[in-house]
């Protein structure tokens, strides 16, 4: 191993070095500074002669008297079953006053991507306990679904939420005695202290810490950390799926405030940017993160992952949502407008999409009736909701009985199957009941996307009574 004296340039988080011998790209790099501090970091760029190094823990404290050492190795996440219930940095050190991590094994934290042949096709339902996501834009065991906010929204207490409640139904049920377990791993990045408390102390409050990993990459954190911690999670999560068995769900948060880390890196790099300044290669970026969810043919365990990404200026079409639209299987809404009417959590369903849904749904999932039920709601909150805009021009006495159905549904749909609390958990039995109780609000010849026996068996003809006396009153 060499160790050079030979620092030429520090740029921001990077640091420039001349080097006399081939040095491969990736490859991890310890920094000596003259006060005998200890930094690592990575090698970006590689050329006869020079190479370029990302520091993870900043570039404070380091001149051209550091000494440089290259390890001859990439960076690898050291993985064991014992990480369940343990809190770590962005770069995978315990932060819990814990005992020192055993690993197993250590695993690049790159990653192998998944042979397309080898996958296997999403279809096994995860239950998230939240009305809007089970009933009407199902999670599949393998599915990659972000959450699309904005700056101010309640999608931390979403992620707390679904983090808290997820689970295998099956599994629960014991119908599978040797089937697999079921795992949150759970990484922030760019997160201020203030919500890294708050996320804490729900997980310990709860319990939900014991089958949880948390990773912990704070706004004041350097920012080259923030490119690592995703990739971190992510092998982390492959260990436990792949080779440990278990279903994972992984939590990302925020996915923008990483695009502005790669942003930060490649404007220090003075490479030519793309689309708003944002590097013309993240495309290729955040698809090498959301692809490694997924199933392999042959293995028990699965990646799930729920991506959670602020849209900036509330625009879906900025580069950060629309590159993720592209990549992954839906999206999930959460709604200004509904969040200041006070809804929680304010997920509008209209704009959310599960692509993967209709496969992981239906008899031997959910129940047989869910993708009628599913179909009708959809169709009548989305009446409701142009008949609002006709309302505020007409009035509500110019509308027909039927019309004013409508909108008393698009009201109570979102006040009583939106509308659940951030504490709620609802399993799916309990979310398509109430998916009913609304639907009887309608006439039955107005169920034109529902199959005659299911609304022979759940259609409630008393709270369809009960909705006309109301009415005459």
């Amino acid at each position: 191993m060499k160790e050079y004296q030979t620092i030429t340039e520090i740029s921001g988080p990077l640091v420039y070095a001349e080097v006399d011998e081939a040095i491969g790209y990736d490859e991890i790099v310890e920094i000596e500074t003259a006060q005998g501090e200890t930094l690592r970091g990575q090698v970006l760029e590689s050329s006869e002669g020079v190479v370029a190094i990302q520091v993870f823990e900043g570039t404070s404290g380091i001149d051209q008297n550091a000494s440089v050492r290259f390890l001859g190795e990439t960076m690898k996440m050291p993985v064991t079953e014992d990480l369940l219930g343990r809190v770590l940095d962005g770069s995978g050190r315990p932060i819990d006053d814990g005992p020192e991590i055993v690993p197993e094994e250590r695993q690049d934290i790159v990653g192998a991507a998944i042979n397309p042949y080898s996958r296997e096709y999403p279809e096994e339902f995860i239950e998230t306990g939240v009305s809007a996501i089970d009933g009407m834009n199902t999670l599949v065991r393998g599915q990659k679904l972000p959450i699309f906010s904005s700056s101010g929204q309640p999608h931390s207490e979403l992620a707390m939420q679904i983090a808290r409640q997820a689970s295998v139904p099956e599994e629960e049920e014991g119908d599978d005695e040797e089937g697999s377990e079921f795992a949150v791993i759970f990484g922030a990045m760019g997160i201020t202290q203030e919500e890294a408390n708050e996320f804490m102390e729900d997980f310990e409050r709860t319990g939900a810490l014991e089958r949880s990993v948390v990773f912990m990459n704070l706004a004041d954190d350097p920012a080259v950390e923030r490119t690592v911690t995703p990739r971190m999670v992510l092998t982390t999560a492959e260990y436990l799926a792949f080779e440990k068995d278990y279903h994972v769900l992984v939590i990302l948060t925020d996915m923008t405030n990483y695009c502005e880390a790669l942003r930060e890196i490649g404007a220090a790099r003075e490479e030519v940017p793309g689309r708003r300044g944002y590097p013309g290669y993240m495309y290729t970026d955040l698809a090498q993160l959301y692809e490694r969810a997924g199933r392999i043919q042959g293995r028990e365990g699965s990646v799930t992952q729920i991506p959670i990404l602020t849209m900036p200026g509330d625009d879906d079409t900025h580069p950060i949502p629309d590159l993720t639209g592209y990549i992954t299987e839906g999206q999930i809404y959460v709604d200004p407008d509904l969040n200041s009417q006070g809804l929680q959590p304010p997920i509008n369903v209209l704009p959310s999409l599960s692509r993967l849904m209709d496969d992981g749904i239906g008899e031997g999932l959910t129940r047989e009736d869910h993708a009628d039920v599913k179909d009708q709601m959809f169709a009548a909150y989305a009446e409701g909701e142009d008949l609002r805009d006709l309302v505020n021009i007409v009035g509500r006495e110019a509308l027909s009985e039927l019309d004013n159905k409508y909108l008393d549904f698009a009201d109570a749909f979102e006040s009583e199957f939106v509308d659940q609390g951030f504490d709620q958990n609802r399993d799916i039995e309990e979310t398509l009941e109430i998916g009913w109780d609304l639907l009887s609000m309608l006439p039955k010849d107005a169920l034109n996307r529902i199959d005659e026996e299911f609304i022979e068996e759940y259609y409630r003809e008393e709270d369809s009574e009960r909705q006309v006396v109301e009415a005459a009153d």
